[in-house]
């Protein structure tokens, strides 16, 4: 006997189809938000990058000349070469500093919530109020950091002020701000499954053989992650040029981002300005592509089994 039509694949495709239509009308101002906001200056940039554009004039193309200008531009190998170093400088230390200072605060002692909040404290400062700070920190003649070397009978330092010591200081500077990664890291401290730690215990392991052999390699997904972001982030670092600097001294702080702003902002090159920024676009590409490349080869994943 065949089976009776009832209707309702009909009404089942009919309410498909109306949440196709409302999950694409939702979905809709966030996709014009990207291609007004996002994709749109993209695209514009990328135009005017390939043109000879100063504010207040009319671009002419020159295509690539820009591009070709960049490699003459000692600034602009200066720049890249003060935020590499600061790159390779800060990441490593404030990743050392944070998960250290997670490891801490995941041990089961009295009033650690209170500990948490103090550590993450100064990452809620506004960032120009921080540089602020930093400056009379730094300050050569009454900053807290020379008066507390003058108090120990250490000779006090120029920081800042001084071409030698301007990017080193600014490195230790960006450990004030640790506490977003100090939080991953804790979170991801806190997902380690503790019968591998009482596995290493059980075969008779101390606390160096439980982090070497637990700690540490159920926590490269998590230190990875805080990697890639940390070298983006630094590679966009801006403020402290900005604020405390202004690319000093002997452009020893001109990192990339304030010698892009300079250009666009100062001297209305926009067009150099877009190849700047295209250019340093190419190249956090470029690094995150090695670094994934070369997770696999010390990243473990304890779902995939695998490295």
């Amino acid at each position: 006997m065949p089976a009776r039509k009832t209707g309702l694949p009909g009404r089942l495709s009919g309410q498909r189809r109306m949440e196709r239509r409302w999950g694409l009308l939702m979905a809709l101002p966030a996709v014009l938000g990207f291609v007004i906001f996002t994709a749109g200056p993209m695209v514009a940039s990328f135009v005017f990058s390939l043109t000879d554009w100063q504010v207040g004039g009319t671009p002419a193309y020159i295509g690539l000349g820009n591009y070709a200008e960049l490699a003459r531009d000692e600034l602009f190998w200066t720049s890249l070469s003060a935020t590499t170093y600061y790159t390779l400088g800060a990441v490593p230390l404030v990743l050392i500093v944070s998960f250290a200072v997670a490891m801490l605060l995941n041990q089961k002692v009295r009033g650690l919530a209170v500990w948490r909040t103090i550590f993450y404290l100064p990452t809620l400062v506004p960032a120009i109020a921080n540089v602020v700070l930093w400056i009379w920190i730094f300050n050569p003649d009454f900053g807290l950091l020379n008066s507390l070397l003058r108090q120990a009978g250490l000779p006090a330092g120029q920081w800042i002020y001084d071409e030698s010591t301007a990017i080193p200081s600014l490195i230790v500077m960006s450990t004030w701000g640790f506490g977003n990664t100090m939080v991953i890291f804790l979170a991801g401290l806190q997902g380690v499954p503790r019968h591998l730690y009482e596995a290493v215990s059980i075969d008779g392991g101390g606390p160096w053989r439980r982090f070497w052999h637990v700690t540490l390699p159920m926590m490269t997904p998590t230190i990875f992650y805080n990697l890639v972001v940390g070298v983006v982030g630094t590679f966009q670092v801006f403020n402290q040029a900005y604020v405390m600097t202004e690319g000093g001294p002997n452009n020893a702080t001109l990192f990339y981002v304030y010698y892009l702003f300079r250009m666009a902002f100062r001297e209305s090159e926009m067009g150099y300005a877009s190849a700047l920024a295209w250019v340093l676009f190419m190249i956090i590409v470029v690094v995150t592509f090695l670094l994934f490349r070369n997770a696999r080869r010390w990243v473990y994943y304890e779902m995939a089994g695998a490295r």
